[in-house]
Formats: C-alpha cells, sequence, structure tokens
C-alpha cells in the first residue's frame, strides 16, 4: 500500500478476517473453514486484477455467489428457518458444544456462573446464565451475514466490470494491429529502379 505500490486490504478482506476473529473465539468451525477460503479467494481476486488476470477474476465471481448461498444458510441457521436449530452443533461439526461468541459477549451482556455442587456426576462443574444483553447473539450473527452479502453483491458487480474492461481492451489490441497482416506504419517504398530514373533526370 503506499509508496511501495503493494495491494492494500480490501473492504471484503477485512470482514472476513473480523468475521474470522469472532468464528475462532466461539469455535465455529465450519465458519472457520468458509471464511478462510473467502480470505484465500478474495486475495486471488486482488491478484487477478492487479496482474490483469480475468481467470482469476471469474473464480471470485463465482465464489462470491457461493458466499451468498453460504451467508444465507447462515442467516437461516440462526432464525431457525426450515427446522433448522441455533442450539445444534452443525457449526462445530458436532465436535463440541460451543456456540457463537457473541452468545454470552454481545453487547450489555453479563456473565455468571453457579456452582453445581452437590448435584450428583455434576460436582466441579458450573452453570452459566447470561443475563441484560442489549441485542440477541442470532440478530447479531445475522447481521455479520447480511453485510458479507452486501458485500459479495458488490464484488460481484466490481468483478464483472473489470473482467468486461479487460475484453474490451484484448479486443481493442488485436483489432489495431493484433491480427492484422500489414504493419500499422507501413511505408511505401517504390523500387530502385524508379529511384534510380528519378535521380537520373
Amino acid at each position: 500500500c503506499g509508496c511501495c505500490n503493494s495491494p492494500c486490504p480490501s473492504p471484503s478482506q477485512l470482514a472476513a478476517l473480523e468475521r474470522q476473529v469472532f468464528d475462532f473465539l466461539g469455535y465455529q468451525w465450519a465458519p472457520i473453514l468458509a471464511n478462510f477460503l473467502h480470505i484465500i479467494i478474495v486475495i486471488l481476486g486482488l491478484f487477478g486484477t492487479i496482474q490483469y488476470r480475468p481467470r482469476y477474476i471469474v473464480v471470485y465471481a463465482i465464489w462470491t455467489a457461493v458466499w451468498v448461498t453460504w451467508n444465507i444458510f447462515i442467516i437461516c441457521f440462526y432464525l431457525e428457518v426450515g427446522g433448522l436449530s441455533k442450539d445444534s452443533e452443525l457449526l462445530t461439526f458436532n465436535i463440541s458444544r460451543h456456540q457463537s461468541w457473541w452468545s454470552e459477549n454481545g453487547p450489555g451482556c453479563v456473565r455468571k456462573e453457579a456452582s453445581m455442587s452437590g448435584i450428583k456426576g455434576l460436582d466441579n462443574h458450573s452453570y452459566i446464565s447470561v443475563i441484560g444483553c442489549a441485542l440477541e447473539y442470532r440478530y447479531i450473527e445475522v447481521m455479520h451475514s447480511s453485510f458479507q452479502i452486501l458485500i459479495a453483491l458488490v464484488g460481484f458487480v466490481y468483478a464483472c466490470y473489470v473482467v468486461s474492461v479487460f475484453t474490451e481492451e484484448e479486443d481493442s489490441f488485436d483489432f489495431i494491429g493484433g491480427f492484422d497482416p500489414f504493419p500499422l506504419y507501413h511505408v511505401n517504398e517504390k523500387p530502385t529502379n524508379l529511384l534510380f530514373k528519378q535521380t537520373y533526370l
């Protein structure tokens, strides 16, 4: 970025990195993998834009459709649409019972632990209750996914525009001289015998 001419992080990258951090804090393994792939594809798309590689940009454009579909699924998951349950272990691949980091650390949330001693089989365990949340965590996750969808749609439109510009440049280059059998700056040379006659006269 700046004088070094290195690419600056795009809004899509920054948003994906921010989401990756909170998914890591909540041990949400499926979103972690999806975010990682998204970051890689965004870097590939930026590289394609800088290095004039339309194929890389097309890959990014196709990925944005997958990314939008994934985020729609996340929205449906947290809003419990179509039989999905936000309390299921689907996003953790059923290897842990962790939930979204925002479920205990959202705005205004107060986390309280109550000892479970005296209950058989639950000694040395604690019950965690969360109260006072200004906004339920599932709505925070929905807003995150909605923002990702918005950025992806903008990125898709921009990718299509860049590919069309690159295609027009390639077509114009071919039209100017790429397939022209005659050089652009062709000099009509007279035969040597004609030049000799002119100088003689």
